[in-house]
Protein backbone atom coordinates (compact mmCIF):
# COMPACT_ATOMS: atom_id res chain seq x y z
CA UNK A 1 0.00 0.00 0.00
CA UNK A 2 1.44 3.37 -1.07
CA UNK A 3 2.01 6.53 1.23
CA UNK A 4 -0.90 7.96 -0.46
CA UNK A 5 -3.49 5.01 0.09
CA UNK A 6 -2.24 4.78 3.36
CA UNK A 7 -3.16 8.57 4.30
CA UNK A 8 -6.64 7.92 2.32
CA UNK A 9 -7.43 4.94 4.53
CA UNK A 10 -6.82 7.37 7.82
CA UNK A 11 -9.09 10.23 6.40
CA UNK A 12 -11.34 7.68 6.15
CA UNK A 13 -11.37 6.19 9.37
CA UNK A 14 -11.31 9.59 10.78
CA UNK A 15 -15.07 10.10 10.33
CA UNK A 16 -17.79 7.10 10.17
CA UNK A 17 -19.60 8.86 7.59
CA UNK A 18 -19.46 7.93 3.76
CA UNK A 19 -17.19 8.77 1.06
CA UNK A 20 -16.82 12.95 0.78
CA UNK A 21 -18.46 14.11 -2.03
CA UNK A 22 -15.01 15.44 -3.43
CA UNK A 23 -14.01 11.86 -3.75
CA UNK A 24 -17.97 10.48 -5.23
CA UNK A 25 -17.94 13.66 -7.95
CA UNK A 26 -14.18 12.25 -9.43
CA UNK A 27 -14.93 9.05 -9.24
CA UNK A 28 -18.41 9.27 -10.09
CA UNK A 29 -16.75 10.94 -13.38
CA UNK A 30 -14.33 7.82 -13.67
CA UNK A 31 -16.57 5.99 -13.74
CA UNK A 32 -19.29 7.05 -16.19
CA UNK A 33 -16.29 7.76 -18.80
CA UNK A 34 -15.62 4.02 -18.18
CA UNK A 35 -18.73 3.16 -19.23
CA UNK A 36 -18.88 4.88 -21.71
CA UNK A 37 -15.91 3.79 -23.76
CA UNK A 38 -16.93 0.22 -22.37
CA UNK A 39 -19.95 0.68 -24.45
CA UNK A 40 -18.90 2.63 -27.58
CA UNK A 41 -15.84 -0.09 -27.94
CA UNK A 42 -17.29 -3.32 -27.06
CA UNK A 43 -14.75 -5.40 -29.35
CA UNK A 44 -12.61 -5.19 -26.84
CA UNK A 45 -13.93 -8.26 -25.15
CA UNK A 46 -15.09 -11.19 -26.10
CA UNK A 47 -18.90 -11.73 -26.28
CA UNK A 48 -18.99 -14.77 -24.14
CA UNK A 49 -16.83 -15.13 -21.20
CA UNK A 50 -13.52 -17.57 -22.03
CA UNK A 51 -13.11 -17.65 -17.93
CA UNK A 52 -13.19 -21.48 -17.04
CA UNK A 53 -15.17 -22.29 -13.98
CA UNK A 54 -13.71 -21.13 -10.79
CA UNK A 55 -10.88 -19.02 -12.66
CA UNK A 56 -12.27 -15.87 -12.00
CA UNK A 57 -12.90 -16.99 -8.38
CA UNK A 58 -9.63 -17.74 -7.71
CA UNK A 59 -8.40 -14.38 -8.83
CA UNK A 60 -10.05 -12.86 -5.81
CA UNK A 61 -8.91 -13.08 -1.82
CA UNK A 62 -10.91 -15.40 -0.02
CA UNK A 63 -11.11 -13.31 2.84
CA UNK A 64 -12.65 -9.46 3.30
CA UNK A 65 -10.13 -6.66 3.84
CA UNK A 66 -9.81 -5.78 7.19
CA UNK A 67 -9.36 -1.93 6.51
CA UNK A 68 -11.25 -0.02 3.61
CA UNK A 69 -9.31 -0.26 -0.19
CA UNK A 70 -9.13 2.44 -2.46
CA UNK A 71 -12.12 3.44 -5.15
CA UNK A 72 -8.66 3.58 -7.13
CA UNK A 73 -7.79 -0.13 -6.31
CA UNK A 74 -11.54 -1.00 -6.77
CA UNK A 75 -12.08 0.21 -9.91
CA UNK A 76 -8.52 -1.40 -11.61
CA UNK A 77 -10.21 -4.86 -10.13
CA UNK A 78 -13.42 -4.23 -12.25
CA UNK A 79 -11.54 -3.25 -15.28
CA UNK A 80 -8.44 -5.81 -15.05
CA UNK A 81 -10.68 -9.10 -13.25
CA UNK A 82 -14.71 -8.79 -13.59
CA UNK A 83 -14.99 -7.55 -17.11
CA UNK A 84 -12.84 -10.16 -18.97
CA UNK A 85 -14.56 -12.22 -16.52
CA UNK A 86 -17.91 -11.31 -17.80
CA UNK A 87 -20.32 -12.81 -20.52
CA UNK A 88 -21.42 -9.01 -22.33
CA UNK A 89 -25.05 -9.22 -22.67
CA UNK A 90 -24.35 -5.42 -23.82
CA UNK A 91 -22.42 -6.21 -26.54
CA UNK A 92 -23.73 -5.69 -29.95
CA UNK A 93 -23.49 -9.06 -31.06
CA UNK A 94 -24.83 -10.95 -28.13
CA UNK A 95 -27.20 -13.00 -30.62
CA UNK A 96 -27.98 -15.45 -27.75
CA UNK A 97 -31.07 -16.35 -26.29
CA UNK A 98 -32.82 -13.38 -26.58
CA UNK A 99 -30.43 -10.26 -26.94
CA UNK A 100 -30.92 -7.55 -24.28
CA UNK A 101 -29.90 -3.83 -23.76
CA UNK A 102 -29.19 -1.20 -21.19
CA UNK A 103 -29.66 2.15 -23.35
CA UNK A 104 -27.75 5.15 -21.63
CA UNK A 105 -31.19 6.58 -20.17
CA UNK A 106 -32.06 3.46 -18.49
CA UNK A 107 -28.44 3.30 -17.01
CA UNK A 108 -28.82 6.78 -16.07
CA UNK A 109 -32.12 5.62 -14.32
CA UNK A 110 -30.48 2.81 -12.17
CA UNK A 111 -28.29 5.26 -11.43
CA UNK A 112 -30.43 7.65 -10.05
CA UNK A 113 -33.01 4.45 -8.07
CA UNK A 114 -29.82 3.22 -6.80
CA UNK A 115 -28.94 7.34 -5.20
CA UNK A 116 -32.52 7.54 -4.04
CA UNK A 117 -32.79 4.04 -2.67
CA UNK A 118 -36.32 4.34 -1.88
CA UNK A 119 -38.28 1.70 -1.02
CA UNK A 120 -42.05 1.64 -3.07
CA UNK A 121 -43.57 -0.72 -0.67
CA UNK A 122 -46.51 1.82 0.58
CA UNK A 123 -47.47 5.28 -0.92
CA UNK A 124 -46.28 7.31 2.06
CA UNK A 125 -42.67 5.44 1.98
CA UNK A 126 -42.59 7.17 -1.31
CA UNK A 127 -45.49 8.70 -3.61
CA UNK A 128 -43.26 9.61 -6.68
CA UNK A 129 -42.03 6.03 -6.67
CA UNK A 130 -45.98 4.75 -7.13
CA UNK A 131 -47.57 7.38 -8.91
CA UNK A 132 -45.14 7.56 -11.52
CA UNK A 133 -45.30 3.43 -11.95
CA UNK A 134 -48.71 3.49 -12.91
CA UNK A 135 -48.18 6.91 -15.31
CA UNK A 136 -45.10 4.82 -16.73
CA UNK A 137 -47.47 1.88 -17.43
CA UNK A 138 -50.60 3.61 -18.66
CA UNK A 139 -47.72 5.06 -21.22
CA UNK A 140 -46.46 1.56 -22.03
CA UNK A 141 -50.38 0.24 -22.25
CA UNK A 142 -51.17 3.07 -24.67
CA UNK A 143 -48.08 2.46 -26.70
CA UNK A 144 -48.96 -1.19 -27.05
CA UNK A 145 -52.94 -0.16 -27.65
CA UNK A 146 -53.90 -2.61 -24.64
CA UNK A 147 -57.22 -1.92 -23.21
CA UNK A 148 -58.08 0.69 -21.06
CA UNK A 149 -59.33 -1.86 -18.01
CA UNK A 150 -55.59 -3.38 -18.05
CA UNK A 151 -53.83 -2.07 -15.46
CA UNK A 152 -50.24 -2.80 -14.16
CA UNK A 153 -47.41 -3.65 -11.75
CA UNK A 154 -44.01 -4.26 -12.09
CA UNK A 155 -41.89 -6.88 -10.89
CA UNK A 156 -38.45 -8.10 -11.43
CA UNK A 157 -38.79 -11.09 -13.92
CA UNK A 158 -41.47 -12.75 -16.23
CA UNK A 159 -41.40 -15.41 -13.81
CA UNK A 160 -42.51 -13.57 -11.27
CA UNK A 161 -45.18 -11.76 -13.17
CA UNK A 162 -46.74 -15.29 -14.42
CA UNK A 163 -46.05 -17.10 -10.94
CA UNK A 164 -48.63 -13.56 -9.63
CA UNK A 165 -51.00 -14.26 -12.39
CA UNK A 166 -51.64 -17.71 -11.58
CA UNK A 167 -52.05 -16.97 -8.05
CA UNK A 168 -54.35 -14.47 -8.85
CA UNK A 169 -56.24 -17.04 -11.65
CA UNK A 170 -56.43 -19.19 -8.49
CA UNK A 171 -57.66 -16.84 -5.98
CA UNK A 172 -60.78 -16.14 -8.42
CA UNK A 173 -62.12 -19.75 -7.99
CA UNK A 174 -63.09 -18.44 -4.45
CA UNK A 175 -61.94 -22.00 -3.26
CA UNK A 176 -60.15 -20.64 0.51
CA UNK A 177 -56.90 -21.43 -0.53
CA UNK A 178 -55.45 -18.43 0.81
CA UNK A 179 -57.13 -19.16 4.03
CA UNK A 180 -56.95 -22.79 4.29
CA UNK A 181 -54.26 -24.01 2.34
CA UNK A 182 -54.53 -26.83 -0.54
CA UNK A 183 -53.20 -29.51 1.99
CA UNK A 184 -55.29 -31.29 5.18
CA UNK A 185 -58.74 -29.92 4.33
CA UNK A 186 -61.87 -31.27 5.52
CA UNK A 187 -62.91 -31.65 2.07
CA UNK A 188 -59.87 -32.05 -0.58
CA UNK A 189 -59.59 -30.02 -3.70
CA UNK A 190 -59.68 -31.80 -7.08
CA UNK A 191 -56.00 -31.36 -8.89
CA UNK A 192 -56.14 -27.88 -10.36
CA UNK A 193 -55.46 -27.77 -14.20
CA UNK A 194 -53.13 -24.94 -16.18
CA UNK A 195 -52.90 -25.47 -19.84
CA UNK A 196 -50.36 -23.95 -22.03
CA UNK A 197 -48.35 -25.32 -25.38
CA UNK A 198 -45.50 -27.69 -26.01
CA UNK A 199 -43.22 -24.23 -26.42
CA UNK A 200 -44.69 -23.06 -22.90
CA UNK A 201 -41.45 -21.08 -20.92
CA UNK A 202 -40.36 -22.93 -18.12
CA UNK A 203 -41.38 -20.12 -16.01
CA UNK A 204 -45.20 -21.32 -16.18
CA UNK A 205 -43.91 -24.65 -14.78
CA UNK A 206 -41.63 -23.15 -11.82
CA UNK A 207 -45.09 -20.95 -11.23
CA UNK A 208 -47.05 -24.29 -10.30
CA UNK A 209 -44.21 -26.05 -8.42
CA UNK A 210 -44.02 -22.50 -6.18
CA UNK A 211 -47.71 -22.17 -5.96
CA UNK A 212 -48.25 -25.98 -4.48
CA UNK A 213 -50.06 -26.96 -7.68
CA UNK A 214 -47.66 -29.09 -8.70
CA UNK A 215 -45.74 -29.84 -11.78
CA UNK A 216 -48.53 -32.56 -12.82
CA UNK A 217 -50.92 -29.47 -12.35
CA UNK A 218 -49.51 -28.41 -16.12
CA UNK A 219 -51.17 -29.76 -19.26
CA UNK A 220 -48.63 -29.16 -22.06
CA UNK A 221 -50.69 -29.08 -25.47
CA UNK A 222 -49.89 -30.08 -29.09
CA UNK A 223 -48.67 -27.16 -31.34
CA UNK A 224 -49.33 -26.80 -35.11
CA UNK A 225 -46.36 -26.85 -37.94
CA UNK A 226 -45.56 -23.23 -36.65
CA UNK A 227 -45.46 -24.30 -33.21
CA UNK A 228 -47.90 -22.54 -31.90
CA UNK A 229 -50.79 -23.97 -29.39
CA UNK A 230 -53.39 -26.32 -31.01
CA UNK A 231 -56.67 -24.67 -29.65
CA UNK A 232 -58.77 -28.17 -31.06
CA UNK A 233 -56.16 -29.92 -29.07
CA UNK A 234 -56.73 -27.28 -25.83
CA UNK A 235 -60.42 -27.82 -26.34
CA UNK A 236 -60.52 -32.15 -26.13
CA UNK A 237 -57.82 -31.53 -22.79
CA UNK A 238 -60.39 -29.25 -21.16
CA UNK A 239 -63.01 -31.82 -21.73
CA UNK A 240 -61.11 -35.11 -20.69
CA UNK A 241 -60.30 -33.33 -17.77
CA UNK A 242 -63.59 -32.29 -16.66
CA UNK A 243 -64.75 -36.13 -17.21
CA UNK A 244 -62.05 -37.36 -14.89
CA UNK A 245 -62.85 -34.29 -12.29
CA UNK A 246 -60.09 -32.22 -12.72
CA UNK A 247 -60.64 -28.75 -12.51
CA UNK A 248 -59.28 -26.50 -15.12
CA UNK A 249 -58.70 -22.61 -13.99
CA UNK A 250 -55.91 -21.37 -15.90
CA UNK A 251 -54.80 -21.13 -19.39
CA UNK A 252 -51.39 -19.28 -20.76
CA UNK A 253 -50.84 -18.51 -23.97
CA UNK A 254 -47.75 -17.60 -25.38
CA UNK A 255 -46.50 -14.06 -28.06
CA UNK A 256 -43.26 -14.95 -28.97
CA UNK A 257 -42.42 -18.60 -27.66
CA UNK A 258 -38.68 -18.68 -26.24
CA UNK A 259 -37.34 -21.45 -28.84
CA UNK A 260 -39.34 -19.78 -31.62
CA UNK A 261 -40.65 -16.68 -31.08
CA UNK A 262 -44.24 -18.34 -32.53
CA UNK A 263 -47.37 -16.47 -31.64
CA UNK A 264 -49.87 -18.56 -30.37
CA UNK A 265 -53.51 -17.92 -31.60
CA UNK A 266 -54.98 -15.70 -28.79
CA UNK A 267 -58.01 -14.91 -30.21
CA UNK A 268 -59.09 -18.52 -30.60
CA UNK A 269 -57.76 -19.47 -27.11
CA UNK A 270 -59.45 -16.69 -25.55
CA UNK A 271 -63.24 -17.66 -26.78
CA UNK A 272 -62.45 -21.56 -25.65
CA UNK A 273 -61.28 -19.54 -21.81
CA UNK A 274 -64.61 -17.74 -22.60
CA UNK A 275 -66.94 -20.77 -23.11
CA UNK A 276 -65.01 -22.86 -20.20
CA UNK A 277 -65.19 -19.61 -17.68
CA UNK A 278 -60.98 -19.96 -17.51
CA UNK A 279 -58.39 -17.18 -16.77
CA UNK A 280 -56.34 -16.28 -19.59
CA UNK A 281 -53.27 -15.21 -18.88
CA UNK A 282 -50.57 -14.21 -22.17
CA UNK A 283 -46.66 -14.44 -21.21
CA UNK A 284 -45.61 -12.00 -23.95
CA UNK A 285 -42.64 -11.22 -21.90
CA UNK A 286 -40.30 -10.80 -25.55
CA UNK A 287 -42.75 -10.19 -28.23
CA UNK A 288 -45.42 -7.80 -26.33
CA UNK A 289 -42.79 -5.15 -27.15
CA UNK A 290 -43.13 -5.22 -30.51
CA UNK A 291 -46.52 -3.83 -30.39
CA UNK A 292 -45.23 -0.47 -29.78
CA UNK A 293 -44.79 -0.45 -33.34
CA UNK A 294 -47.91 0.47 -35.16
CA UNK A 295 -47.82 -2.07 -38.23
CA UNK A 296 -46.80 -5.00 -35.65
CA UNK A 297 -49.66 -4.67 -33.07
CA UNK A 298 -51.67 -7.81 -34.82
CA UNK A 299 -49.23 -9.90 -32.61
CA UNK A 300 -51.61 -8.82 -29.58
CA UNK A 301 -54.74 -9.95 -31.62
CA UNK A 302 -56.26 -11.26 -28.95
CA UNK A 303 -55.00 -10.10 -25.84
CA UNK A 304 -57.77 -7.41 -25.41
CA UNK A 305 -59.80 -10.69 -24.06
CA UNK A 306 -56.92 -11.83 -21.56
CA UNK A 307 -57.41 -11.44 -17.96
CA UNK A 308 -53.86 -10.67 -17.84
CA UNK A 309 -50.33 -10.17 -19.67
CA UNK A 310 -47.05 -10.00 -18.61
CA UNK A 311 -44.08 -8.32 -20.84
CA UNK A 312 -41.17 -7.36 -20.05
CA UNK A 313 -38.79 -3.61 -20.50
CA UNK A 314 -35.96 -5.37 -20.03
CA UNK A 315 -35.97 -7.47 -23.29
CA UNK A 316 -36.17 -5.37 -26.04
CA UNK A 317 -37.52 -1.72 -24.70
CA UNK A 318 -33.51 -1.16 -23.48
CA UNK A 319 -34.72 -0.82 -19.89
CA UNK A 320 -31.63 -2.65 -18.04
CA UNK A 321 -32.55 -5.72 -16.20
CA UNK A 322 -35.10 -6.39 -14.42
CA UNK A 323 -38.28 -5.04 -15.46
CA UNK A 324 -40.75 -6.99 -16.22
CA UNK A 325 -44.72 -5.28 -16.36
CA UNK A 326 -48.04 -7.47 -15.30
CA UNK A 327 -51.34 -6.00 -17.00
CA UNK A 328 -54.24 -7.35 -15.08
CA UNK A 329 -57.92 -6.25 -15.81
CA UNK A 330 -59.06 -7.39 -12.25
CA UNK A 331 -56.43 -6.30 -9.39
CA UNK A 332 -58.94 -6.78 -6.90
CA UNK A 333 -58.13 -10.25 -7.08
CA UNK A 334 -54.73 -9.77 -7.44
CA UNK A 335 -54.47 -7.75 -4.03
CA UNK A 336 -56.98 -10.43 -2.16
CA UNK A 337 -54.67 -13.20 -3.14
CA UNK A 338 -51.71 -11.55 -1.09
CA UNK A 339 -52.61 -8.25 0.64
CA UNK A 340 -51.58 -8.66 4.61
CA UNK A 341 -51.32 -5.11 6.51
CA UNK A 342 -49.87 -6.02 9.97
CA UNK A 343 -50.13 -2.48 12.38
CA UNK A 344 -46.99 -1.13 11.80
CA UNK A 345 -47.72 -1.28 8.01
CA UNK A 346 -50.74 0.81 8.01
CA UNK A 347 -51.69 4.28 7.18
CA UNK A 348 -54.28 6.70 6.78
CA UNK A 349 -53.92 7.25 3.12
CA UNK A 350 -54.93 3.46 2.39
CA UNK A 351 -58.15 3.62 0.91
CA UNK A 352 -57.10 6.73 -1.25
CA UNK A 353 -54.16 5.21 -2.86
CA UNK A 354 -52.41 2.14 -4.39
CA UNK A 355 -49.82 0.56 -1.84
CA UNK A 356 -47.67 -2.21 -4.01
CA UNK A 357 -46.86 -4.58 -1.17
CA UNK A 358 -50.52 -5.36 -1.63
CA UNK A 359 -49.97 -7.13 -4.97
CA UNK A 360 -47.30 -9.66 -4.50
CA UNK A 361 -45.48 -11.44 -2.34
CA UNK A 362 -42.55 -8.68 -2.14
CA UNK A 363 -42.84 -6.06 0.57
CA UNK A 364 -39.56 -4.22 -0.46
CA UNK A 365 -40.46 -2.79 -3.82
CA UNK A 366 -37.29 -0.90 -5.93
CA UNK A 367 -38.22 2.35 -8.20
CA UNK A 368 -38.17 0.12 -11.34
CA UNK A 369 -40.39 2.57 -13.01
CA UNK A 370 -37.71 5.58 -13.16
CA UNK A 371 -35.56 3.73 -15.53
CA UNK A 372 -38.76 2.69 -17.96
CA UNK A 373 -40.35 6.39 -17.80
CA UNK A 374 -36.47 7.76 -18.56
CA UNK A 375 -35.79 5.27 -22.00
CA UNK A 376 -39.48 6.28 -22.67
CA UNK A 377 -38.95 10.15 -22.51
CA UNK A 378 -35.64 9.65 -24.02
CA UNK A 379 -36.59 7.88 -27.42
CA UNK A 380 -40.07 8.31 -27.92
CA UNK A 381 -43.00 6.35 -28.90
CA UNK A 382 -41.71 6.94 -32.49
CA UNK A 383 -37.72 6.23 -31.06
CA UNK A 384 -38.80 3.15 -30.02
CA UNK A 385 -40.53 1.52 -32.86
CA UNK A 386 -38.01 2.92 -35.31
CA UNK A 387 -35.66 1.09 -33.35
CA UNK A 388 -37.72 -2.38 -32.91
CA UNK A 389 -38.68 -2.26 -36.52
CA UNK A 390 -35.07 -1.70 -37.25
CA UNK A 391 -34.01 -5.41 -35.52
CA UNK A 392 -37.10 -6.92 -37.29
CA UNK A 393 -35.76 -5.92 -40.82
CA UNK A 394 -31.97 -7.46 -40.00
CA UNK A 395 -33.79 -10.95 -39.18
CA UNK A 396 -35.55 -10.82 -41.86
CA UNK A 397 -32.42 -9.82 -44.25
CA UNK A 398 -30.22 -12.73 -42.16
CA UNK A 399 -33.29 -14.90 -42.91
CA UNK A 400 -32.95 -14.26 -46.87
CA UNK A 401 -29.58 -15.33 -46.96
CA UNK A 402 -30.36 -18.43 -45.06
CA UNK A 403 -33.05 -18.88 -47.74
CA UNK A 404 -31.41 -18.02 -50.81
CA UNK A 405 -28.31 -20.42 -49.27
CA UNK A 406 -28.04 -23.88 -50.51
CA UNK A 407 -26.61 -25.43 -47.41
CA UNK A 408 -28.96 -23.72 -45.14
CA UNK A 409 -32.46 -24.05 -43.90
CA UNK A 410 -34.74 -21.78 -41.76
CA UNK A 411 -36.80 -23.95 -39.18
CA UNK A 412 -39.20 -21.82 -38.09
CA UNK A 413 -41.12 -18.62 -39.44
CA UNK A 414 -39.57 -15.00 -38.16
CA UNK A 415 -42.22 -13.01 -36.93
CA UNK A 416 -39.74 -11.33 -34.83
CA UNK A 417 -36.58 -10.45 -34.33
CA UNK A 418 -35.37 -14.21 -34.20
CA UNK A 419 -34.39 -16.92 -36.41
CA UNK A 420 -34.10 -20.09 -36.30
CA UNK A 421 -31.57 -22.09 -38.92
CA UNK A 422 -29.00 -24.68 -39.18
CA UNK A 423 -26.48 -25.87 -42.17
CA UNK A 424 -27.42 -28.50 -43.74
CA UNK A 425 -25.11 -30.30 -46.23
CA UNK A 426 -25.81 -33.19 -48.61
CA UNK A 427 -26.69 -36.69 -47.69
CA UNK A 428 -23.96 -39.47 -47.60
CA UNK A 429 -24.77 -42.14 -50.04
CA UNK A 430 -26.11 -44.74 -48.15
CA UNK A 431 -26.42 -42.74 -45.43
CA UNK A 432 -29.47 -43.93 -43.32
CA UNK A 433 -31.98 -40.72 -42.43
CA UNK A 434 -31.51 -41.53 -38.60
CA UNK A 435 -27.63 -40.94 -38.64
CA UNK A 436 -28.20 -38.06 -41.29
CA UNK A 437 -30.14 -36.03 -38.23
CA UNK A 438 -27.41 -36.88 -35.89
CA UNK A 439 -24.53 -36.04 -38.44
CA UNK A 440 -26.81 -32.89 -38.71
CA UNK A 441 -27.17 -31.69 -35.20
CA UNK A 442 -23.87 -32.69 -34.04
CA UNK A 443 -22.04 -30.57 -37.05
CA UNK A 444 -24.39 -27.62 -35.90
CA UNK A 445 -23.34 -27.77 -32.26
CA UNK A 446 -19.80 -27.61 -33.13
CA UNK A 447 -20.48 -24.78 -36.00
CA UNK A 448 -22.12 -22.95 -32.89
CA UNK A 449 -19.09 -23.63 -30.33
CA UNK A 450 -16.63 -22.92 -32.85
CA UNK A 451 -17.90 -19.20 -33.94
CA UNK A 452 -18.98 -18.33 -30.15
CA UNK A 453 -14.68 -19.15 -29.67
CA UNK A 454 -14.17 -16.59 -31.70
CA UNK A 455 -15.44 -13.92 -29.58
CA UNK A 456 -16.89 -11.93 -32.10
CA UNK A 457 -20.51 -13.40 -31.75
CA UNK A 458 -22.46 -15.43 -28.99
CA UNK A 459 -25.23 -17.72 -30.48
CA UNK A 460 -27.68 -20.35 -28.82
CA UNK A 461 -29.53 -23.08 -29.83
CA UNK A 462 -32.61 -24.87 -29.08
CA UNK A 463 -34.13 -28.68 -30.40
CA UNK A 464 -36.99 -28.49 -32.68
CA UNK A 465 -38.75 -31.84 -33.48
CA UNK A 466 -35.49 -33.79 -32.70
CA UNK A 467 -33.69 -31.15 -34.55
CA UNK A 468 -30.96 -28.97 -33.31
CA UNK A 469 -31.44 -25.29 -34.72
CA UNK A 470 -29.05 -22.13 -34.34
CA UNK A 471 -30.65 -19.13 -32.92
CA UNK A 472 -29.64 -15.83 -33.84
CA UNK A 473 -31.58 -13.38 -31.81
CA UNK A 474 -31.44 -9.71 -32.37
CA UNK A 475 -32.65 -7.08 -29.57
CA UNK A 476 -29.66 -4.81 -28.80
CA UNK A 477 -29.70 -1.20 -29.33
CA UNK A 478 -26.18 -0.86 -30.75
CA UNK A 479 -26.44 -3.58 -32.82
CA UNK A 480 -26.23 -2.28 -36.96
CA UNK A 481 -26.17 -4.67 -39.94
CA UNK A 482 -22.49 -4.97 -39.96
CA UNK A 483 -22.78 -6.96 -36.82
CA UNK A 484 -25.00 -9.29 -38.38
CA UNK A 485 -23.45 -9.68 -41.44
CA UNK A 486 -20.11 -10.46 -39.61
CA UNK A 487 -22.17 -13.63 -37.73
CA UNK A 488 -22.89 -14.76 -41.12
CA UNK A 489 -19.33 -14.50 -42.57
CA UNK A 490 -18.70 -16.40 -39.41
CA UNK A 491 -21.01 -19.09 -39.52
CA UNK A 492 -20.19 -19.91 -43.34
CA UNK A 493 -16.33 -19.72 -42.16
CA UNK A 494 -16.79 -22.55 -39.33
CA UNK A 495 -19.42 -24.94 -42.06
CA UNK A 496 -16.66 -24.91 -44.35
CA UNK A 497 -14.62 -26.28 -42.06
CA UNK A 498 -17.47 -29.50 -41.51
CA UNK A 499 -17.58 -30.13 -45.33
Amino acid sequence: MSKAESQQFFDNASSLGDMNAEDFRRYGYELIDWISDYLSHPEQYAVLSRARPGEFQSKIPSSPPAAGESMDAILKDVDKLIAPALTHWNHPSFFAYFAISASAPGIFGELLTAAFNVNGMLWRTSPAATELETVALSWLRQMMNLPQDFDGIIYDTASISTMHALAAARENLSLRIREDGMTGRENPLPLLRVYASEETHSSIEKAAITLGLGQRALRKIGVDQDYRMNAQALIQAIEEDRSAGTLPFCVVATVGTTSTTSIDPVREIADVCKHYNLWLHVDAAYGGSAAVVPEMRHVLDGCDMADSLVTNPHKWLFTPVDCSVLYCRHMDVLRRAFSLVPEYLRTNETEEVRNGMDYGIQLGRRFRSLKLWMVMRYFGHEGLAARIREHCRLARLFASWVEESKEWELLAPVPFSLVCFRFRPAHHQGEAEKDYRARLNQINETIMHAVNRTGEAYLSHTVLREELALRLAIGNIRTTEAHVRRAWELLNEHAAAQQ
